[in-house]
């Protein structure tokens, strides 16, 4: 069946495009005020409309931010982008797997890793994981990370399901136990897995925005909401290095 779901600010191709997921198993496309979902079964309507953010009001969020005269420029360059919820294990792993590399090769080991280890091409569970032989990906010295990341998940000494209640710093805590996920990891995982919009991830594009143009700290305007701040921030400094 298809299914619409009204959006007021959702630009597809931005929002896939700008860091935050390296796949997307399932067939959508833009409509006007909102998005189309094709192919899905009734019962999957709510995951997606989480996945989406139907409960986040982006227009509110764009009026907030834009009381900041960078912010506002970055609103206003890409409206569109909203930040996803996403399974919180794919996110650890594909966070993982992004550390020093460029999304197209990302989104490339991940589909391999789906392809050969996921039932339907879905994304493997930690168990399968855990076991795997991931040499054929060809993920050097990650593969360690990975394997760490799916024991620990899968044996239950890393509980994802506890860390969504965890406040933020806890949180970050217990994911900085697995091997190889460090603040910047972590942070994108609580953000884009476990919708934690207080993180704030920083790679080197925000290291420069805050360098050029918040030294003595973020606006208070995004307080809360930094992590969503930080995509449109992201998005505008990366599109525009001059």
């Amino acid at each position: 069946m298809e299914y619409f779901i009204k959006l007021e600010n959702i630009d597809l191709e931005t929002t896939f495009n700008c860091g935050q997921c390296f796949r997307r198993p399932f067939n959508v496309s833009q409509a006007e005020n909102g998005i189309i979902l094709h192919n899905i079964k009734k019962a999957d309507i709510p995951y997606w409309e989480n996945y989406f953010c139907t409960d986040e009001d982006y227009t509110e969020l764009i009026k907030r931010f834009s009381q900041d005269k960078i912010m506002k420029v970055a609103c206003e360059y890409a409206p569109g982008i909203r930040v996803l919820r996403q399974d919180p294990f794919e996110a650890l792993i594909s966070f993982i797997i992004s550390q020093n590399n460029n999304i197209k090769r990302i989104s490339g080991i991940i589909a391999k890793m789906c392809e050969c280890f996921g039932e339907n091409n879905a994304f493997p569970t930690a168990e399968v994981l855990a076991e795997a032989d991931l040499s054929l990906l060809k993920t050097g010295y990650r593969t360690r990370y990975i394997t760490d990341a799916a024991r620990k998940v899968h044996t239950g000494e890393i509980k994802l399901d506890e860390i969504h209640n965890m406040p933020y710093n806890e949180a970050r805590h217990e994911l900085m136990k697995i091997v190889g996920v460090g603040e910047k990891v972590a942070d994108c995982v609580l953000l884009f897995g476990f919708h934690k919009t207080e993180a704030f991830p920083r790679d080197v594009w925000i290291k420069r925005v805050m360098s050029e143009y918040y030294p003595n700290g973020l606006p208070d305007c995004i307080k809360g909401y930094e992590g969503i701040a930080q995509q449109f921030l992201f998005h505008y400094i990366r599109n525009n290095n001059n």
